[in-house]
């Protein structure tokens, strides 16, 4: 069985005062080029990027151009800024998959940033004859029925801007049910997460389940530079390949590998 990461309360406080550092992540970006352009490219199937909370279209233009290089019908969720998981939004998001696989015959893969990965999540719960694969960047898929243990600065800003019960309103809703039970999705899945997140704590940003369909995959950085990390960005990259109907686990390989190994101290996801 695939386990969830084995910790337990919030993120490190070090790591939620440095989210900053995704700064760092962003400008080291370029020199990561002549690496990336060896990434596997894809089968120009539709790929559809989902933001972060409080993130824009704007917020996804590294995934979108990299992977848009490596031959991929890229789309953008199309709903503006990500302020929660809204009614309104989760609709038109099942639509937007629904008609990207009718208008071009093929189906879909979900690579969802933060809250953008329980949209994907809840997408391919929604219409799974519809979604290919699904990956999901530093996303709280794994709650505990407590609650999140992301730090209270996240937790206040959720209320102030989505809902004043906070998260909690919304994983009730009637249409989070299979998210809520933590229900087992039957596409492939591949969940990043990082040690050094300061947002989304590992064991939340991970899942339990059945190897032959899901994994986690450890990353480094920071959860606001995940959309603009090179190691983040190979491993999308090496996912979205794979063949449809022959999924893999991820094993590292390529010029991305040994840097990969020595950042997250493991030969293989956790």
């Amino acid at each position: 069985m695939v386990k969830r990461y084995p910790h337990t309360g919030r993120p490190k406080t070090a790591y939620s005062l440095l989210e900053a550092r995704a700064l760092f992540e962003a400008a080291a970006l370029p020199w990561s080029l002549p690496a990336l352009a060896t990434a596997p490219r894809g089968d120009g199937h539709p790929v559809l990027l989902l933001p972060g909370f409080m993130g824009s279209e704007a917020t996804l233009i590294a995934l979108e151009l990299f992977l848009r290089n490596r031959g991929y019908a890229v789309e953008t969720w199309g709903l503006g800024r990500n302020i929660g998981f809204h009614a309104r939004h989760a609709t038109a998001l099942e639509q937007k998959i629904r008609y990207l696989h009718h208008k071009t015959g093929r189906k879909v893969s979900l690579v969802g940033w933060s809250l953008g990965g329980v949209f994907a999540m809840y997408g391919a719960h929604q219409a799974p004859e519809c979604v290919r694969c699904v990956i999901t960047l530093g996303s709280p898929i794994s709650v505990d029925p407590e609650g999140s243990a992301s730090p209270p600065l996240v937790k206040a800003m959720y209320r102030l801007i989505a809902h004043p019960m906070g998260p909690a309103a919304h994983a009730m809703q009637p249409r989070a049910r299979k998210l809520r039970e933590h229900k087992t999705l039957t596409v492939p899945l591949s969940c990043l997460y990082s040690l050094g997140d300061g947002v989304v704590p590992p064991q939340e940003a991970t899942l339990e389940g059945d190897p032959s369909w899901h994994e986690n995959i450890r990353v480094p950085g920071s959860h606001v530079g995940l959309g603009f990390n090179a190691v983040v960005l190979w491993i999308v990259a090496d996912r979205l390949a794979q063949p449809e109907g022959a999924w893999r686990r991820f094993e590292p390989s390529g010029p991305m590998a040994w840097p990969y190994r020595m950042m997250t101290h493991e030969r293989l996801p956790f």
